[in-house]
């Protein structure tokens, strides 16, 4: 199985000054867009709207503080507006590894094609 990553750019809603691109693992495991923690000054003031328990692949628990809201645009669709993750991460290299989840991809009306290793966009949103 082949990794996709998707290039996002995400933009405080009330400072649109405020927006970070990057690249993101599309991780279908995962539930939001998930951020380091660190990186969470330069998206400005976003409100906490919570902060809840998240459990990684390797079963470890980890607090995130879910803030919003965010502008968040999956390269090649539309954008959208939805909340971001921020957990603290260990850099790997030096990098961090951003994560794009279930819920913005369901948002931007993208699917995940295995066989092209690519994000597809889908015609229709369910309604059942």
């Amino acid at each position: 199985m082949g990794r996709i990553i998707a290039s996002v750019t995400l933009e405080n809603v009330h400072d649109r000054d405020k927006k970070i691109r990057l690249d993101a693992l599309v991780d279908t495991g995962a539930s939001h867009m998930v951020l380091p923690a660190e990186w969470k000054d330069r998206l400005g003031h976003l409100e906490e709207i919570r902060t809840v328990e998240m459990e990684t692949a390797t079963q470890r628990t980890e607090k995130a503080s879910i803030c919003g809201p965010v502008r968040l645009q999956i390269e090649g669709f539309d954008p959208i507006f939805t909340e971001v993750a921020f957990v603290e991460m260990v850099p790997e290299h030096g990098e961090y590894e951003p994560l794009l989840g279930y819920i913005p991809l369901e948002q931007s009306q993208a699917a995940v094609d295995m066989l092209g290793h690519r994000l597809v966009f889908v015609k229709r949103l369910d309604l059942k």
